[in-house]
């Protein structure tokens, strides 16, 4: 038995320890990055005109993401009363014993 304890403690350690190189691997692309500036640093030194940058705004304000979850989470409840109620009318009663 402490066999078997000891191999299922070390394969959780294992486990333990995969998920988090994998954890590390996952977050470090992002966390090692580095801004190189466009064309080499030509538009820090003058040499050339610095880019203009496009600001887009769009995408769907909060109240609608509420209105639509809040819809989602009313109609998720009515099917489930419905299909209870359902369920319970199929369901045949046994007579007690007389």
């Amino acid at each position: 038995m402490n066999r078997i304890r000891s191999i299922c403690r070390l394969a959780g350690i294992l486990a333990g320890l995969g998920g988090t190189l994998l954890a590390v691997s996952a977050t470090s692309p992002a966390a090692l990055a580095s801004h190189t500036p466009p064309f080499g640093g030509l538009v820090e030194r003058g040499l050339m005109p610095p880019q203009a940058h496009v600001i887009v705004t769009g995408g769907m304000p909060g109240w609608q993401i509420t209105l639509i979850a809040a819809g989602a989470a009313v109609l998720t409840a009515t099917a489930a009363v419905i299909l209870d109620r359902a369920r319970a009318a199929r369901r045949q009663l046994i007579a007690p014993g007389v």
